[in-house]
């Protein structure tokens, strides 16, 4: 396959950036995303020019480092990881535009790469729980219902990769931070902090400069672990139960 790649690059947050035109080719449909990026960066790097910054890690679909806008999606045309996403999945002369995440709360680092530590402080806010210390419990001493412990595993399948912020027109955090928030709070482990940590891990949010929610359901659909739109409003009953227990 030959490709034309329209790349942002951008040097550092307060540099201005601009798409910069490359012509790969010899990619095969075998390849993934990343894996014609590499290729990219080898010819960049044998031409003696820099390669392209974009993040990754585990390139297994478990970890979210690899955020890239492709063609205008979060992740690129399928409903994956940009780790897991396949060259057969574009034709031979294509043109693809690859851009960062695009948030205020995440700022460019360099090229691809955004800063998304407003992410993590979010989940200091709140996501931890009460627990013993001293021998492990007994595996049956805290019963849970299959359904409590089936949407618990549900919300904790996310991956923090930022696809639903930058889906959202918005750029709103709701889907990430109420998958944070639902994964402890239906759980009796998560008891104790129910509601100081659905107001904090709120609060932090909108300090960090996420945009409010107007429920489009882009960011459901861009997720790649396929968390649910009725986790925001599951979240929201959460906090207004948490907000008036406070007033009173």
């Amino acid at each position: 396959m030959k490709l034309t790649l329209r790349v942002w690059r951008q040097q550092n947050a307060e540099a201005p950036g601009a798409m910069a035109t490359y012509e790969v080719d010899g990619i095969s449909q075998d390849m993934s995303f990343l894996e014609m990026l590499d290729t990219l960066n080898e010819e960049l790097i044998l031409g003696g020019d820099e390669p392209v910054a974009f993040d990754h890690d585990c390139r297994e679909g478990i970890c979210g480092a690899c955020s890239l806008v492709i063609n205008g999606d979060a992740h690129g045309p399928e409903r994956t990881t940009t780790c897991q996403l396949h060259m057969r999945s574009f034709h031979d002369g294509d043109t693809i535009d690859i851009e960062p995440w695009r948030a205020s709360a995440f700022p460019v680092v360099k090229d691809l790469v955004v800063d998304r530590s407003s992410f993590d402080r979010i989940i200091q806010a709140g996501g931890y729980i009460s627990a013993p210390t001293g021998t492990a419990p007994d595996a049956h001493a805290t019963q849970v219902p299959k359904p409590d412990a089936d949407s618990a595993f549900e919300h904790a399948e996310c991956i923090g990769c930022g696809a639903c912020v930058a889906a959202c027109p918005n750029g709103s955090a709701m889907l990430f931070t109420s998958a944070k928030v639902n994964h402890l709070n239906v759980l009796p482990q998560g008891a104790p902090e129910r509601e100081t940590r659905v107001l904090d891990m709120v609060a932090t949010m909108d300090d960090e400069g996420f945009g409010g929610c107007t429920l489009t359901g882009e960011c459901a659909t861009a997720c790649p672990k396929g968390i649910p739109l009725p986790s925001i409003t599951a979240m929201n009953k959460e906090w207004l139960r948490a907000n008036r227990k406070v007033r009173r």
